[in-house]
């Protein structure tokens, strides 16, 4: 799940929203972003399981808390 508003390609994800990495991975309502990875994983997320923990493990935010707002510009579809 993202705190943040981000795009990847043309879609423009805000904040709240959860992602997936494979659409066997993904539940309905979930993007499915292939290409997210430790190296592609956007400021804000918060992993819901444990791959997706050992992903922001291997991120640049590794020990950065989760995020507990989403603040008003985050969450404006654009």
């Amino acid at each position: 799940m993202t705190t943040r508003a981000f795009h990847f390609g043309s879609t423009r994800v805000r904040a709240g929203k959860t992602i997936a990495d494979s659409q066997a991975n993904a539940q309905s309502g979930d993007y499915v972003w292939t290409g997210m990875s430790s190296a592609t994983l956007p400021q804000g997320f918060t992993p819901l399981d444990a791959s997706a923990t050992t992903m922001k493990n291997a991120s640049k935010w590794a020990g950065v808390a989760a995020e507990l707002t989403i603040t008003g510009a985050d969450s404006i579809d654009a």
